[in-house]
Parts: C-alpha cells; structure tokens; sequence
C-alpha cells in the first residue's frame, strides 16, 4: 500500500477476467467451477477498487463471441449472473451499477435481474462497477455508426459535425471517461474486441496470473506499475516533464 501515489489513482480501470477455466482444469476441475471462484474474485477486486479511490471499474465479463461456447457453460454463466448479483454488495460500498452490451440477447430473467440492480443502485454515489456483458467494440461502433447515420437522416446531425467526441458519445461507455489502465489475466497478449476506441490511450498490463488467483495485492502491484509510466498523449517526455 505504501507504494501507491494516491494523488495518481486511475480514475477507470477496465479488466479483461481470463482463465476460469484454464484455472479450473488445472485443477481437475469442471471450467464451471473456475467461473464460480472467478466470482469470488470479482468481490474482492471490487472492494479493494473502493478503498483505492477508483471511480470506474469495467470488467469484460461475457463477450459477444462466448455465444459460441458450449450450451452447458453458457446456462452456467448466466446462473452466476443472476445470483452473485448482490446488492447488498453494492449499497454497503455505495457502488452504482451499470452494464453495456446487447441486453436484448439475454435471457429474460437475466435482463430483469440486471434492470432491477441497476434501478436499485443507481442514487449510489461512490464507484461505479461495470460489467460488459454480450458485448465487443465491434457491435458498440457498429451499433454507433447506426445510430448516428440515423440522426443524420432525420437532421438532427450533419456529417460536418462529425467528431471523434460524437463518436464517443454514441458509444455504449458515454457516461464515463475512458480507462487509464487495462489489466488482462491469464497470460495472453491481446485485448480481444474489448474497448478497442476507448483504449487507444490506456496503459496495459499484463499478468500470467488466472482471473481466480488474482487479488487484492495484484490490482495494488497492477496500479503501481501504471504509476511508473509516463502518460505522453503524442508529446515528448520533456515536454510532459515540464507541465508537471
């Protein structure tokens, strides 16, 4: 803890939560009992988030291509969803709680569960908790591009007006900022259709550790490495050095 600048806290933190079940079948274990402790983990990382001063935490939680799992694990996520969705969880730590992604393509007790958290959360004033759930950047900035040709249709927007603050107004994450650091477990390198034009300035990091194992002291470890970096948005470091 004491190596953390709490001056320098990102204010948005996404994560990438892989290797349920690599974690699960390392262990001779069904890959549904990974994504259950993966759970577990979500509620600690959550938590600790809140006690750093995080303002925004956005966990990929299902993506738009997991449809393509098998049946059995599907229903077995989707159970997980609709009873981990604690509230009480959320009001003790005063968490508002949002989603992004195709809601329409879940099944219905999801959709209602989810709507009644986010209704019941929403006057909540501390950290927001995001989950993207049926989601990938490629339906939001398609789902964008719809959206905005059709207001170009009805003349409520010309394409003059066009910007990269429009676009970003379309998209699914307009209520928050874009992320300072995204952290991907499980040993991959790639960032999987996930926040692709909110992340074009993000910090990555990377660790070998399964979603499962990773903890309290891995977010503190993950954020202090972001505060090593210097944040240079195309200036040079000189530059950057002087503005602080």
């Amino acid at each position: 803890m004491q190596q953390l600048d709490y001056n320098r806290i990102p204010q948005h933190v996404a994560i990438i939560m892989d290797g349920n079940g690599r974690w699960a079948q390392a262990k001779g274990l069904p890959r549904t009992a990974g994504h259950v402790e993966g759970v577990a983990t979500v509620k600690k990382v959550t938590e600790e988030a809140v006690r750093l001063g995080v303002k925004y935490l956005t966990l990929y939680t299902f993506s738009t291509e997991n449809w393509n799992r098998p049946v059995e694990e599907i229903e077995a996520l989707m159970n997980l969803v609709l009873t981990n969705l604690e509230e009480e969880i959320f009001m003790k730590n005063n968490v508002r709680f949002r989603m992004i992604g195709e809601m329409e393509r879940l099944p219905q007790s999801v959709q209602k569960r989810l709507a009644e958290c986010i209704g019941r959360t929403s006057e909540n004033t501390g950290m927001t908790m995001v989950i993207a759930l049926s989601y990938s950047s490629r339906w939001e900035l398609a789902r964008a591009s719809r959206l905005i040709a059709e207001d170009v249709r009805s003349g409520n927007l010309s394409p003059e007006e066009i910007t990269e603050d429009t676009i970003s107004h379309y998209l699914a994450t307009e209520f928050m900022p874009d992320p300072e650091l995204l952290i991907r477990t499980g040993g991959e390198l790639r960032i999987s259709n996930y926040l692709l034009w909110q992340c074009a300035y993000s910090e990555f990091y990377f660790t070998d550790q399964y979603w499962p194992d990773f903890n309290e002291e891995s977010l503190r470890r993950a954020i202090a490495d972001y505060q090593q970096r210097q944040r240079r948005f195309g200036k040079t470091g000189e530059q950057v050095s002087d503005e602080d």
